[in-house]
């Protein structure tokens, strides 16, 4: 260490931070409203918007259809507002970046749970749907970036992946939260009530998701490296034009590594859903499962998701990204050529619990290991006065890449070609994650505050 070096990390370590237990709620709290709010709006149009908004009793499948292409609306957004936010993340910091962020999210989500039907207000209310889900799709595309970096800026040096584990976390703690609260809601009203007003409550809910963040997030510590780079005057007018100016190849590296893991979670949660309990000519693939069923199938399985996330985690700081994301890739590769058989009625039956546990616990094991050290590898790829920029384009890009059409495409697929097809479509998504991560350099032992 030279001593330079030596003087700038001495400093680190010297500089107000916040405690461990405040990193770990500004950083999860935001990735638990997204993963709600995109859950949410998932299970919504999967199971309500096509009655609601998009109602064709002539052909379900096509207002099925319709109704999962407004959920692709935020995706298209998430780029747009990453480009946004991380421009101000890198020049004004991640503390005020996040608070907006996080406001315009929560928003966007309330007012989606105050919209009129369409028997209302007619193509209106469509309009003001995709609106409002282009509202969430921009705070959004400024959320896990900046999410990442309060964990991973905060964190000691042999503990990043496990930091940046935080806001991964949220992912399970905000699909829990959705799940739970659509599964309490079906317990206790019929469907005509849930098309009435229940699939209203779980956006009017957020809102107090968003208070409690921006509660925490408006009382923490701008991050140390970024104060850092300040003192340094490393911070870049434009770290947009940065960006793509030095680290493209980052970029799109950032783009296919995170890619998959969008279309696996979105596969296992949004797709499989519909398959798993509407009939075939209704988009799904008449497996027998009432909605209740799959959505607890789905709150056991995210457990197992949870917990493999702090496992890879854990790997990851002691084996290195690589090695842990290729592992994850290989294996979903395997995964998607096996569990269209889990997934088939004439092979596995109607009804049978067992062959979509072992679906989905083994998905969602497979999802922690790919998703867990993102937090920290994405982060890693780029230098301290861009990363934010960096960091949230790639990863928002991901999002289009592999999760906006993700439910369309499946459900267009599985309906035409059969459920094998599906696991073509993840297969290719795990391929190109693989090469992504192999053009990659080792990132555990780069030098942070640079």
């Amino acid at each position: 260490m030279t001593a330079v070096e030596a003087t700038t990390d001495s400093k680190l370590k010297t500089m107000a931070r916040d405690s461990v237990k405040t990193v770990i709620a500004a950083s999860m709290v935001g990735t638990a409203i997204e993963f709600y709010d995109f859950y949410a709006y998932g299970t919504a149009a999967a199971n309500y918007f096509p009655h609601i908004f998009f109602s064709d009793k002539a052909n379900p499948t096509v207002a099925l259809l319709m109704s999962l292409l407004t959920f692709a609306i935020a995706f298209i957004a998430r780029p747009l507002g990453s480009l946004v936010f991380g421009h101000f993340g890198d020049r004004m910091g991640r503390k005020t970046t996040l608070v907006v962020s996080l406001m315009t999210m929560g928003v966007g989500t309330f007012l989606i749970g105050c919209l009129p039907t369409y028997n209302t207000w007619g193509i209106a209310a469509v309009a003001i749907l995709c609106l409002l889900r282009f509202v969430q799709g921009i705070g959004l595309g400024g959320e896990w970036s900046g999410a990442a970096l309060v964990a991973t800026e905060n964190a000691p040096e042999n503990k990043r992946a496990l930091y940046g584990s935080f806001p991964e976390l949220g992912a399970p703690i905000g699909f829990f939260l959705s799940n739970g609260t659509y599964f309490v809601l079906e317990s206790f009203n019929d469907s005509a009530a849930m098309l009435a007003w229940g699939w209203r409550v779980p956006f009017l809910l957020s809102a107090v998701l968003v208070i409690i963040g921006l509660v925490v997030r408006v009382h923490m510590e701008e991050t140390p490296i970024f104060r850092m780079a300040q003192e340094k005057k490393q911070v870049v007018k434009a770290p947009i034009v940065e960006v793509f100016r030095k680290s493209w190849v980052q970029v799109l590296q950032a783009t296919f590594l995170v890619a998959v893991t969008y279309t696996l979670f979105y596969t296992l949660a949004t797709w499989s859903l519909a398959w798993g309990t509407k009939a075939q000519g209704e988009g799904g693939g008449g497996l027998g499962f009432t909605n209740q069923e799959y959505l607890l199938m789905l709150m056991i399985a995210i457990c197992v998701f949870a917990a493999f996330i702090v496992i890879s985690c854990v790997n990851a700081d002691k084996f290195g990204r690589k090695r842990v994301i290729i592992t994850s890739s290989v294996l979903l590769v395997v995964f998607a050529a096996l569990f269209p058989f889990l997934l088939n009625g004439q092979i596995v039956g109607q009804r049978n619990f067992f062959a979509n546990m072992v679906f989905l616990c083994v998905g969602f094991a497979l999802m922690g290991t790919a998703f867990g050290p993102i937090g920290a590898f994405l982060p890693e790829l780029f230098d301290a006065n861009v990363r934010y920029s960096g960091s949230g384009i790639g990863y928002n890009l991901a999002a289009i890449v592999g999760a906006a059409f993700v439910p369309t495409i499946a459900t267009w697929l599985s309906s035409h070609f059969g459920v094998h097809s599906v696991g073509l479509y993840l297969g290719v998504m795990a391929v190109c994650c693989l090469v992504a991560v192999l053009s990659c350099h080792e990132t555990k032992n780069v030098d942070f505050t640079k």
